[in-house]
């Protein structure tokens, strides 16, 4: 069924068809489509244009992304801003888009062969490699590390785990656990990785490569590690990874900048759309946030976004 989740327009009657963004889920849970929301929100407000969002229940759920799109192909939008929750099966319906004569765009997480016209979102593999360095101020030595990561197909988990692999590979001392996958479920991840711990007393640092793995294995950290011997260092930004951070539970978090995805997507969408040359992709930063800088104006901006009104 299609779920329309957000209309933004300027009150007129539009000139033009609207923009369609369809993001891996409209799970009002999980904060980081929310904010990208507000991206679009802004840029749809400042070029006077609509946008609609819709999008699968959760982020495992690839049947029903494809078929979405299959139905904003229907509505003839001038452009289609797509977070694609598998890289490779949504390829031929993306394809579809294009032959249809809509300009397409990907956000955050992209497709094989890099269909689209622009690609925006954080380098993923750069971001997986700033997680280790992190990780690294926290433990040295020989150690075992886990990684708890979202749905197994998505570009943005695969470059995130191939960053913190990469980093890993070359020490001896180091060994890393088969990935756990929550397919974007928090209370998945909390129950596998207090399953991990209880099998495994050698694990010293977890990555979370997500905001719903981070708070599920911060959850269970919190119950299973009393003494707070083992790292967490995560992605994203919650109130509630705040708040693991301010317990000393979640020692980082790599925070990507979703508000500017969504306003640069729109933005993109109706260059690519007029015409106008675009990079082909457009990578827009992460930063690490801990306890120690986390009150920063800076850091502030980027662990609670807002729009003016």
């Amino acid at each position: 069924m299609l779920i329309a989740y957000l209309v933004v327009s300027n009150g007129m009657e539009a000139k033009n068809r609207p923009l369609i963004l369809i993001p891996k889920t409209i799970d009002n849970r999980v904060e980081f489509w929310q904010v990208l929301n507000q991206g679009v929100f802004a840029a749809a407000k400042e070029y006077n244009t609509e946008v609609k969002v819709i999008g699968p229940p959760s982020e495992s759920d690839i049947d029903e992304q494809i078929k979405l799109v299959e139905e904003a192909i229907a509505m003839k939008p001038r452009a289609i801003i797509l977070a694609a929750t598998d890289h490779n099966r949504l390829v031929p319906v993306a394809q579809k888009v294009i032959s249809s004569g809509i300009k397409l765009i990907t956000v955050d997480s992209g497709l094989k062969g890099g269909v689209s016209s622009s690609f925006i979102a954080t380098d993923s593999y750069a971001a997986g490699r700033k997680a280790v360095e992190t990780m690294k101020r926290y433990v040295q030595g020989p150690a075992t590390f886990a990684i708890v990561s979202f749905v197994k197909t998505s570009t943005t988990q695969l470059d995130r785990e191939n960053g913190v692999r990469d980093s890993l590979k070359n020490d001896p001392s180091i060994h890393v656990l088969d990935t756990l996958y929550s397919n974007g479920s928090e209370e998945k991840a909390y129950e596998q990785t207090k399953k991990l711990l209880a099998e495994r007393s050698d694990i010293r640092g977890i990555f979370g490569l997500n905001e719903v793995s981070t708070v599920g294995a911060a959850r269970a950290l919190k119950e299973m590690d009393l003494e707070r011997n083992i790292k967490l260092v995560g992605f994203d930004s919650s109130m509630n990874e705040i708040a693991f951070l301010e317990e000393d539970i979640l020692q980082a978090t790599v925070v990507q900048k979703p508000f500017n995805m969504g306003y640069l997507a729109v933005k993109t969408a109706l260059q690519v759309y007029n015409g106008e040359a675009v990079k082909a992709i457009m990578d827009t930063g992460s930063e690490v946030i801990t306890k120690e800088n986390m009150y920063t104006s800076e850091n502030q901006k980027l662990l609670f976004p807002f729009v003016e009104k």
